[in-house]
C-alpha cells in the first residue's frame, strides 16, 4: 500500500468517525425500543388486558419487543456462542477475530468472519452499514466498526443483546425473536429449549438456508452448548425440517376479532415524522413499511403496526359471552343453527362492554360480523310500536285489542297476519298483547298509528331502515325490515333510559363526529328529525362511533316507562311463554324476544337498571333453523349474560315519570264476563279509566275467544248485528292452482246477519251466512242482499286463471 492509499484510508476513517459520532450519541436504547414497530396491533380492554392481536403489516412479521429476562437463557447462550463468543470481553470489536480473519484471507482460508453482535446491531440500526448483495465495502466495514465502538460506550451489554434479538432478521419475513419463536415453534421466547435455541441461532448466520444446512449448523451450536458432554444430533434433521415448515403465528388471535377490525378502521394512520437530513438522521430509526392488510381490508385502512388501541370492552365479560354463545350453539347444532352474535351496552354511557360477532370455529362464515349484519328483527320492534301508540294516546296499557283472524287489504293483495302458535286469544289488553307477543293486535295497532309514522319512530331510535314505511306496509309491525343487532340493542337502551336516544362508543379516541340531531356539539336539529338523515354509509348498520354524546328524546318518557313495565311483567307474557320461562330473572329486567319469517333469525333483547343486552342466533347464510323458538334460541344466552352481570350488582325498577299514574282497572265483555283479572295499571295522566269493556255493538267482533281458530262464537242476537261480508276482504285476488282440477277448487264466503242472499255479478247464487263458490277467471262483484233485494254489503274480487296440467298414468305419454 503506497502513501497515497494510506492517506486516502485515513481520511475516510476520519470522515466516517466524524459522521458516526453524532449519530450514536443521539441513539439511545430507549429510543430504539420506542421506535420498534411490531407488525401487529394490540387491542386492549378498558383495564389494559389484551383481548385481540391483529396483524396490520403484511410486509414483515415482527412480534412484540421482548425484554432480555423474558428470553430463554438457552437462546442467549446459543446466540453468543454461535455469533460472538467473546461478546462480554470486547468493547464492540473483537480484534482477535479480526486478526484471525485477516490471516485467513491472506492465505485464502475460509473463516467465520470478525463481525460482533455490536457490529451487526450497528448494521441493523443504520442502513448505510448494511451489507449489499456483494458484501460490505471497505467504507461500510470501517463505519460499522466505529459505530459498534461508539454503541458500546453508551449502551450496556444486556441492552445490546436485547436489541439485537428483537431486530435481527431470521427467515423470510420473520424479524425478531418473538416472531420466530411463535412462528416456528409455536411458543413464547421464554420457553425455547436447547434444541430450539440451536436452530434459531443457526438461522441468524444463514436465514434462508436449506433445512440440511440449518441442521448441520444447529448441531454444531448444540455441541458447543453441551460441551464437554457428548451431544447426540439424531432426529435434529426431522425437527429442523418440521420447524422450518411450521407457520403457527396466526395473523389474528383473541376473543374480539370483529370489534378489533372496526376499532382499527376508525383510527387514522400516524403521520410519519421525517428525520432531519444531515449527519445523524438515521440514528435509531426503523422504517415503517407500507400497509398491506390482505383480503378483507378496504382501501385506506390504517397501518397501525406496533400500536395498542384501547376499547371499552370488559375482558372477563367478553370471555364469558364467547363461551356462553359457543355452548348454546353446540346444544342447538342438531337444529341447523351455527351462528350467533352478542352486544352488551352500558345504559348510562353507551359504551360497548361485549361484542361477539360470530361463533368462530362453529361457523362457516366466521368473518361475517353478526353485530353489524342486517337481519329481520321479527317481534322485537313491537315495544316501539306500542310506545308510540300510547304516547299518541291511541291506546293505553289496558285498552282491549282483538286477537282474531284478520284480512287487511293492501296494494299487493291481502295481508293476513298469524300468531306464532297459529291460535287466537280473542279480546286481550295491550299489556297482554305486547307481553305475549301477539301478532294480530300489533298489526291492528299499526293500522291506528300508520306505517309511515311508525317508520319515523324507528328512525328516531337509531334504526336506519332502507325503505319507506309504505314500502313495508303493515308487516313492519312484525319486523319485516332489516336492522343490525347493534342498532336494535341501542334502541332498547333508549327504552332503558326513559326514551332518550344516545350514541354508542367502543374505543377512544373516536374520530367520527356525532350525527346531527343526536348529541352533536357543533350543530343540532329538532328532536323530531331522524338521525339517519345524516348517516354516512359507514353508519348504516346503526353504529355511532363517538366517545361521548348527549342523549336526545326519541320516545315519550311516560310511554317508555309503561312499555318497560310491560316487558318486565312475567304475567303479561304468561299466555305465550308460561309463568316460569327462561326470561324470568331474580332481579328487575325487561326483555323481548323475536323470530323472523321461516325461523331465519331469533332474537332476545332486554335491559336491566344498568345494562342492555342483545343476542341474535341464526345462520349467516340466511338458512332457516329447525324448531327454534323464542325461548330456546337466543333467550338462554341473554339470561345467562344478565345473571353474570348481576351476580353482585342489584337492578331495581325505574321510578315512574311525573306524567304517569297508577289506577285499579277491571275488564269485561258485553255480557259482563271478566276478560282479564282486575289489576293496577299504569296510565299517562288523562287517559286513565276504571273499566275496560266491549259494548253490545262491538260484541260480534269477538268471534274467536281463547279457544283459538277452532270454534267461532255464535252471536246471541244476529238480527242486532249489521249484516256484512266478513270473508273474503274487498280486493281479494284469487289465483287458480294449475295442479288442482278446476271443479275441485272453491272460494269460501262468510257473512254475519240473518236471512241473507248472495249475488255474484248481479245473479243469485247462494243463501245463508256461509257458502262456497266455484271460481271463474275474471273480475267479479259480490253482493249481500236481504229479502227485499236491498244491497247490505258489497265486495270486489278477481280470479286469475291458469292452465290445468294433464294427469299422467303409467309410464307412457299422456293423451
Amino acid at each position: 500500500m503506497n502513501a497515497s492509499s494510506i492517506r486516502t484510508t485515513a481520511i475516510a476513517i476520519f470522515l466516517i468517525a466524524a459522521c458516526v459520532r453524532p449519530t450514536w450519541a443521539a441513539a439511545t436504547f430507549d429510543e430504539v425500543k420506542r421506535e420498534f414497530r411490531p407488525s401487529d396491533t394490540l387491542i386492549l380492554d378498558r383495564s389494559g388486558e389484551v383481548i385481540q392481536r391483529l396483524r396490520t403489516d403484511a410486509t414483515v412479521r415482527r412480534g412484540q419487543w421482548v425484554a432480555l429476562p423474558d428470553i430463554s437463557p438457552a437462546l442467549r447462550t446459543a446466540l453468543v456462542l454461535s455469533e460472538d463468543k467473546r461478546f462480554y470481553e470486547h468493547s464492540g470489536v473483537d480484534w482477535r477475530a479480526v486478526s484471525s480473519a485477516a490471516w485467513g484471507n491472506l492465505w485464502a482460508t475460509k473463516t467465520r468472519g470478525a463481525s460482533t453482535l455490536s457490529m451487526q446491531l450497528a448494521g441493523l440500526l443504520d442502513e448505510d452499514w448494511r451489507a449489499s448483495a456483494g458484501g460490505r465495502s471497505i467504507t461500510q466495514k470501517i463505519g460499522q466498526t466505529v459505530s459498534a465502538q461508539l454503541l458500546e460506550r453508551s449502551w450496556r451489554k444486556d441492552q445490546i443483546l436485547e436489541a439485537y434479538l428483537n431486530l435481527v432478521p431470521f427467515r423470510g419475513e420473520i424479524v425478531g425473536i418473538d416472531a420466530l419463536s411463535r412462528t416456528l415453534f409455536g411458543k413464547a421466547a421464554h420457553g425455547l429449549d436447547e434444541r430450539e435455541a440451536a436452530v434459531a441461532a443457526a438461522l441468524v448466520r444463514a436465514p434462508n438456508a436449506k433445512a440440511v444446512q440449518v441442521t448441520q449448523r444447529a448441531c454444531g451450536v448444540l455441541k458447543t452448548m453441551q460441551a464437554p458432554a457428548k451431544t447426540d444430533c439424531a432426529g435434529l434433521d426431522l425437527f429442523a425440517s418440521a420447524a422450518l415448515q411450521r407457520r403457527a403465528f396466526d395473523a389474528t388471535e383473541g376473543m374480539a376479532p370483529h370489534l378489533a377490525r372496526r376499532l382499527l378502521a376508525l383510527h387514522a394512520p400516524p403521520s410519519p415524522q421525517p428525520s432531519p437530513k444531515g449527519r445523524g438522521s438515521k440514528a435509531g430509526s426503523l422504517a415503517l413499511p407500507p400497509l398491506s392488510l390482505g383480503e378483507g381490508w378496504g382501501e385506506g385502512s390504517p397501518n397501525l403496526g406496533g400500536h395498542t388501541l384501547t376499547s371499552t370492552l370488559r375482558a372477563p365479560l367478553q370471555r364469558f359471552a364467547v363461551q356462553t354463545l359457543t355452548q348454546q350453539l353446540r346444544e342447538l347444532r342438531g337444529r341447523h343453527v351455527e351462528d350467533g352474535a352478542i352486544v352488551v351496552l352500558d345504559n348510562a354511557s353507551g359504551e360497548v362492554l361485549a361484542w361477539v360477532g360470530s361463533s368462530g370455529e362453529l361457523s362457516d362464515a366466521a368473518e361475517v360480523d353478526g353485530v353489524l349484519a342486517l337481519r329481520q328483527p321479527g317481534s322485537t320492534l313491537k315495544p316501539f310500536l306500542y310506545a308510540q301508540a300510547i304516547a299518541e294516546k291511541r291506546i293505553t296499557a289496558a285498552s282491549l285489542l282483538e286477537d282474531s283472524s284478520s284480512q287487511i287489504p293492501t296494494a299487493g293483495g291481502l295481508y293476513i297476519p298469524q300468531n306464532y302458535d297459529r291460535q287466537f286469544k280473542g279480546l286481550v289488553s295491550s299489556r297482554t298483547a305486547l307481553g305475549a307477543s301477539l301478532n294480530v293486535p300489533a298489526v291492528r295497532t299499526l293500522v291506528m298509528v300508520s306505517p309511515d309514522a311508525f317508520h319515523k319512530q324507528l328512525r328516531a331510535v337509531g334504526l336506519p331502515l332502507r325503505e319507506t314505511g309504505d314500502y313495508y306496509g303493515y308487516s313492519l309491525a312484525l319486523g319485516s325490515s332489516e336492522v343490525s343487532l347493534l342498532a336494535l340493542t341501542n334502541a332498547y337502551r333508549a327504552l332503558a333510559n326513559g326514551g332518550r336516544y344516545g350514541a354508542v362508543s367502543f374505543g377512544e379516541p373516536s374520530p367520527l363526529p356525532s350525527p346531527k340531531g343526536r348529541g352533536s356539539n357543533t350543530s343540532s336539529t329538532p328532536a323530531s328529525r331522524s338521525p339517519s338523515d345524516t348517516l354516512s354509509s359507514r353508519e348504516r348498520a346503526g353504529v355511532r362511533e363517538t366517545a361521548t354524546s348527549r342523549a336526545a328524546p326519541a320516545i315519550d318518557p311516560g310511554a317508555a316507562f309503561i312499555v318497560s313495565d310491560i316487558l318486565s311483567d312475567p304475567l303479561a307474557r304468561a299466555r305465550t311463554f308460561g309463568t316460569d320461562s327462561i326470561l324470568a330473572t331474580r332481579f328487575w329486567t325487561a326483555v323481548k324476544t323475536g323470530t323472523s319469517k321461516d325461523m331465519r333469525d331469533n332474537w332476545a333483547l332486554g335491559f336491566s337498571q344498568r345494562y342492555t343486552v342483545g343476542v341474535w342466533v341464526g345462520n349467516a347464510s340466511g338458512a332457516p333453523m329447525w324448531d327454534v323458538s323464542g325461548t330456546s334460541g337466543a333467550a338462554p344466552v341473554w339470561a345467562a349474560l344478565m345473571n353474570y352481570l348481576h351476580q353482585s350488582e342489584p337492578s331495581r325498577a325505574p321510578a315512574p315519570p311525573a306524567d304517569v299514574m297508577q289506577k285499579q282497572v277491571t275488564f269485561a265483555d258485553a255480557a259482563g264476563t271478566p276478560i282479564e283479572a282486575a289489576r293496577s295499571e299504569w296510565f299517562l295522566r288523562g287517559t286513565e279509566q276504571p273499566l275496560f269493556a266491549i259494548d253490545s255493538g262491538a260484541a260480534g267482533a269477538d268471534r274467536t275467544r281463547a279457544g283459538g281458530q277452532k270454534g267461532l262464537k255464535k252471536l246471541n242476537d244476529v238480527a242486532a248485528v249489521a249484516a256484512r261480508i266478513t270473508a273474503p276482504a274487498n280486493g281479494t285476488i284469487v289465483a287458480l292452482d294449475p295442479d288442482i282440477p278446476p271443479n275441485r277448487q272453491r272460494v269460501s264466503f262468510s257473512a254475519q246477519g240473518g236471512d241473507l242472499r248472495w249475488l255474484m255479478d248481479g245473479k243469485p247464487f247462494a243463501r245463508g251466512a256461509q257458502t262456497q263458490w266455484l271460481p271463474w277467471p275474471g273480475r267479479h262483484v259480490v253482493q249481500l242482499v236481504d229479502n227485499s233485494g236491498q244491497v247490505l254489503d258489497e265486495i270486489r274480487l278477481e280470479v286469475r286463471g291458469a292452465g290445468v296440467r294433464e294427469a299422467k298414468t303409467g309410464s307412457g305419454p299422456s293423451k
